[in-house]
């Protein structure tokens, strides 16, 4: 995807701002380049590691 950016004067007043996500970004003004990253925070005490359950199909044979 090609798309062209003109940049012009920005004027902002005032902002009120109630809440940002952990997957938003607010901006203002020009990023040249915007990294995106992740993280698993998930607590080490509810991973499972184990045997895998075995999948059967239903009503059939396997």
């Amino acid at each position: 995807m090609n798309y062209t950016v003109i940049n012009r004067d920005v004027h902002i007043g005032d902002i009120h701002l109630i809440a940002v996500t952990s997957s938003a970004v607010f901006l203002i003004g020009d990023a040249d380049v915007i990294n995106i990253a992740s993280a698993f925070d998930t607590p080490p005490e509810s991973l499972i590691i184990g045997p895998f359950v075995p999948l059967i199909q239903r009503g059939g044979q396997g």
